[in-house]
């Protein structure tokens, strides 16, 4: 499961598995995980964490959007 990058406790990463699926990447703080699809970044699942987390994630993935999609279509490529 490799890291993007960490940021206010978060750490947001991909699972290599499931790569075969549209863009996404999963935020992990503690014992709460939630998952987000891009284009537009939108919530997919959720355990654990708040409301206002849920909002301060999606602001995060919304600033770092360019990171995350180079480090994803990086990891497509190395995949193959």
């Amino acid at each position: 499961m490799p890291t993007v990058f960490r940021e206010k406790g978060y750490r947001f990463f991909f699972v290599m598995a499931d790569l075969s699926e549209p863009l996404h990447i999963h935020v992990m703080k503690e014992n709460a995980i939630a998952k987000y699809w891009f284009d537009p970044v939108r919530l997919a699942s959720n355990k654990g964490f708040r409301d206002h987390e849920l909002r301060e994630i999606a602001n995060l993935i919304e600033e770092h959007e360019e990171l995350i999609g180079r480090c994803w279509n990086e990891r497509l490529r190395s995949r193959y």
